[in-house]
């Protein structure tokens, strides 16, 4: 193969988020660029949607569901049906307006009169203001106008996506689309009847936008960038229409799916879709593939690469060649090489994909949430792994944990502005597991040096290190917005989990943020291993504590889930759980079950915690006794069948963080 035909098209599949492109292929198009590869990409999530979302699209959607029996037809495909005129009609005007190019239309939205409101408007009655008659003055205020719109076109949004779901593929949401097909799916079987059924609607459109890329492009390799589980269907439905209109093409998959899921991958089946399938850091196995597809390394030297051999296994019998079988495997080929160093990985660019069509929604709320959604963000990494590496709940022994590498902040700031030049745009999000507090404050100097005014999020761990003065340094620069993880809120729990920090601590430094006009949220957990009733209670009397003395602002629970690659799931009975054994494994491994001897009913209590945040963040219930988020939730979920559960009163003094804070 002739190298200078080399072309390679790296791929999002549907789906993963609508507001701003998912980064993977901006930074594998930026280093293959800077290696002298022929480099495109293409947005396969943002172009389904889009495609679904016109007066045609709607059309279509309408066909399918008139074909549902009536009996068959939920509340949201009959209403969508029954207003479909004010659908078709709006549709095109309401994306046009998301899209940032039409923003007048935010008088029209926010009346109330131009969208038809399906069964998600009927959630604002739980915000009406009795005193206003207006359901969302308490979110938006007055002079939220563009805020209310974008509100209420998310909404409206919402429910043509469960029309889709409803009527069309049952499987469809924005951002998990058939996870349960692939997450820690131990065999490969429910994919396969899945990607062997009648294409639906959506795999229609699908393999047409594949087959323009194809058309466009002319790659040679296609890189398929999975880094969710609700990404997997979709990205072999991609794979298996390339191979049957154009088998010729070499296919490779990689991403944070992969690279935590199929580590143990042996079924044969998944290379009838694809060739290669990489782990990890993506840099240096591509350019193995690459000098391997150009006739220069065998397979035998690739790096970090799953692929498929099929091998002749001749029976004999009574003497004679009778049969010859052909026996398939999958076989991880890693030829020992160095990783590409961070500082040479190249810069991002998203030359190709269309800036200006990507959605800004507003579809939670809460404020650090809202900045997922809401806005197109450069996604930016100030370092590859995490210096801290501790935390039992977390996959510390995989490489994108575990390998810590820095780059120089004036290398940092370079690419930003690059970047900047690029997009036009100034935002940035830093998408570490945890951006490294010395790294940051050398970023932020830089960026100060060179004046230059980006806006910028990320994630950190609350540490010591993050005092007043370097969160007013981060500000300086261009922070708007920090998270990080208090996670059980808990000092026994916190240590057991290795966090490396003190609720105490957490205080201190989140109001230092919040002082200095950062916004704060904290990432919460429930579930931990060995976490009592008790445990629980106390936590969220911390956290209405955080609360009430303005540390912050934002927080949201995460059940607890158990890996496979955590010190948790690797070494089960330091925190006093048994494992619940999983069944043979031939295709993805991550999530497993285990029994907590304590025998809390965690699912129970995260009623009342998620009902506790969602208030705090409006600065409802804040003087309140914590027990009555336990007692409240558990009643609105069981009506008069109440089960046996006794809450306890917080043994957390309610001075704890008042008095950390004069510390």
């Amino acid at each position: 193969m002739n190298p200078n035909q080399i072309r390679v098209l790296s791929v999002i599949p549907p789906m993963t988020q609508l507001n701003t492109p998912y980064p993977s292929t901006a930074y594998l198009t930026g280093f293959l660029r800077s290696r002298g590869v022929n480099a495109v990409q293409e947005d396969l999530a943002l172009k389904l949607v889009l495609n679904l979302f016109t007066a045609q699209g709607l059309e279509d959607v309408k066909v399918r569901a008139l074909l549902l029996p009536e009996a068959e037809r939920s509340t949201s495909v009959n209403f969508f049906i029954d207003f479909f005129a004010r659908y078709v009609h709006t549709i095109e005007p309401t994306i046009a307006f998301l899209q940032g190019k039409d923003s007048t239309l935010s008088h029209r939205i926010a009346g109330r009169g131009f969208l038809p409101e399906g069964p998600r408007f009927a959630a604002l009655d739980a915000y009406d203001d009795s005193e206003s008659g207006d359901p969302l003055s308490w979110a938006f205020g007055a002079l939220g106008q563009q805020d209310r719109a974008r509100h209420l076109a998310t909404l409206y949004l919402n429910d043509l996506a469960d029309v889709l779901r409803d009527a069309v593929d049952s499987r469809f949401e924005f951002v998990r689309y058939g996870e349960s097909l692939a997450g820690s799916q131990a065999t490969f079987e429910p994919l396969a009847a899945a990607l062997a059924a009648p294409l639906t609607l959506m795999d229609e459109k699908l393999q047409a936008l594949t087959l323009q890329a194809i058309d466009q492009h002319q790659p040679t390799l296609v890189l398929l960038s999975v880094p969710f589980p609700g990404a997997v269907y979709a990205a072999f439905r991609i794979a298996q229409c390339i191979k049957q209109q154009h088998p010729r093409i070499q296919i490779a998959m990689g991403g944070g799916f992969v690279n935590t899921e199929l580590r143990e991958l042996t079924e044969p089946r998944v290379f009838d879709y694809v060739d290669f399938i990489t782990l990890d850091s993506g840099e240096r196995p591509l350019l193995a593939l690459l000098e391997h597809l150009e006739g220069k390394r065998s397979s035998s030297r690739l790096v970090r690469t799953f692929i498929r051999k099929t091998s002749d296994e001749t029976q004999i019998s009574g003497g004679d060649r009778t049969a010859t079988d052909s026996a398939q495997r999958v076989q991880l080929i890693n030829w020992s090489e160095p990783d590409v160093p961070f500082e040479e990985v190249g810069t991002a660019t998203w030359d190709g994909l269309p800036l200006q069509d990507y959605l800004s929604l507003l579809d939670m709320l809460n404020p650090m949430h809202r900045l997922w959604s809401d806005g197109r963000w450069n996604k930016l990494t100030v370092a590859h792994g995490c210096y801290w590496k501790k935390c039992s709940f977390c996959d510390v022994s995989l490489d994108y944990i575990s390998r810590y590498e820095t780059a120089s902040a004036t290398l940092l700031v370079d690419r930003i502005e690059q970047i900047v030049k690029e997009t036009g745009q100034t935002g940035f999000h830093f998408v570490d597991e945890a951006a490294p507090p010395k790294a940051l404050k050398a970023l932020a100097e830089e960026l100060i040096r060179r004046n230059i005014h980006i806006s910028w999020w990320g994630n950190i761990r609350f540490e010591k290190t993050f005092t007043p003065d370097l969160a007013e340094l981060l500000a300086e620069s261009g922070c708007i917005a920090m998270s990080g993880g208090l996670e059980v809120a808990s000092d026994r729990l916190l240590h057991l989990m290795k966090k490396g920090v003190t609720v105490e601590q957490v205080a201190q430094v989140t109001k230092g943020f919040s002082e200095a006009g950062i916004l704060v949220h904290a990432y919460l957990m429930y579930g931990f291993p060995t976490q009592t009733v008790q445990d629980t209670v106390d936590a969220l009397e911390y956290v209405r504590q955080l609360f009430e003395h303005g540390c912050i602002q934002s927080g949201f629970f995460h059940r607890f889930a158990c890996t496979v690659h955590s010190p948790v799931g690797l070494n089960p009975e330091e925190y006093g759980i048994k494992l619940i054994p999983l069944p043979p494994v031939s295709f993805g491994k991550n999530d497993i079950g285990f029994i907590d001897l304590t025998g809390v009913d965690h699912d129970l209590l995260g009623l009342g915690l998620k009902k506790a945040i969602y208030n705090f963040m409006h600065g409802i219930g804040l003087e309140q006794d914590v027990r009555t988020w336990f007692q409240d939730a558990l009643i609105e979920h069981a009506g008069d069948k109440i089960p046996a559960f006794k809450i306890p009163k917080s043994t957390a003094s309610r001075n704890k963080i008042s008095q950390a804070l004069q510390r």
